[in-house]
């Protein structure tokens, strides 16, 4: 009987307390991120900064020279050598206590993001991004998205990372993998190639070119054998910030997987509109918002939106199909 009615239990999606062995593992699941401690599913593949090679943004040490720790400035408010900042700026006193005293809850944070944050990381691949970002730079990302559609969480959602200057205190982030935009395409030879049929892919050089080193025998891609392709078989040009730029698509596993993340961030945090930013005519805005504008949206964003001086995602990034298949 006792059999039985745990199974039934089981059935239903219940668990009697007892049912799992004291000190044994619990099952994890690969597809959920973490947002104030709560898990939610995304349907896509997750490695948590608690996962085994994940990428954990909270550690003051750097991940690939572990017994180096970024030098600390006496002047600055980040004694510990921190990447991001368990408060977002800017709080009326009373909540900014409230988040001292009791930390964020998802109710309270869902009145303050209103913004994704979408980065190409001009590293090529997110072994390399986070090295560069969290290593030599300092700073820090919610969330990596690399070659074969793998999301990596650096940080749960609740913290403020350092990705988008004044953004910071609205916004969730995310780099995705790629090398970027250029005038001259040339500068991508050693990055792409095409095989026998013509097609795209990415060959990953073994050293990349802005001074970090292939740490794994696959990059630290985690699918075997994966080979990148561009999802449109040619590069992409377009204007950004007034200049023309060229640039190779993001694969169809990291459009997948951005999908299923946008689409699981806007349900999360009902600020955020699933759109970007247009132009009167109801075209993508090609230029940064003006403080005033920046203030007012809401919504999916490009890191060339917040600042003139950037151009990421790239003008090969497809935002109208971005949109259009996350829709509720």
């Amino acid at each position: 009987m006792r059999r039985l009615t745990i199974g039934f239990l089981a059935a239903a999606g219940i668990m009697p307390i007892g049912c799992s062995r004291p000190g044994t593992p619990a099952p994890a699941t690969n597809d959920v991120i973490m947002v104030c401690g709560q898990r939610i599913h995304v349907g896509a593949p997750v490695v948590l900064w608690t996962d085994p090679g994940g990428y954990d943004a909270y550690r003051a040490e750097c991940r690939f020279i572990p017994d180096r720790a970024l030098p600390v400035n006496p002047a600055s408010d980040n004694p510990a050598a921190l990447r991001y900042d368990t408060y977002r700026r800017n709080l009326p006193p009373e909540v900014k206590e409230h988040v001292r005293l009791h930390g964020w809850d998802l109710p309270l944070l869902q009145q303050y993001v209103d913004l994704f944050v979408i980065h190409y990381d001009a590293c090529g691949t997110s072994e390399n991004c986070f090295q560069v970002l969290h290593d030599n730079r300092g700073l820090s990302v919610h969330f990596l998205l690399d070659l074969d559609g793998t999301i990596y969480q650096t940080l749960d959602l609740k913290e403020r990372a350092w990705h988008a200057g004044t953004a910071n205190d609205r916004s969730i982030g995310i780099e995705i993998a790629n090398k970027g935009a250029y005038r001259d395409l040339s500068v991508l030879d050693d990055w792409y190639a095409r095989d026998a049929s013509g097609r795209l892919y990415v060959t990953i050089p073994g050293l990349y070119k802005n001074g970090g080193a292939v740490r794994t025998p696959n990059a630290g891609i985690r699918t075997p054998d994966f080979i990148a392709r561009p999802a449109r078989n040619e590069p992409v040009c377009g204007t950004i910030q007034g200049g023309k730029l060229c640039q190779y698509d993001f694969t169809e596993e990291q459009y997948h997987s951005l999908v299923k993340l946008t689409i699981a961030l806007c349900r999360v945090f009902p600020k955020i509109t699933c759109d970007y930013p247009r132009d009167e005519d109801g075209t993508l805005r090609l230029t940064a918002l003006s403080p005033e504008e920046s203030r007012d949206y809401r919504g999916l964003i490009g890191h060339w939106h917040i600042t003139p001086q950037k151009v990421d995602p790239g003008p090969a990034f497809d935002w109208d199909r971005l949109v259009r298949e996350a829709q509720p």
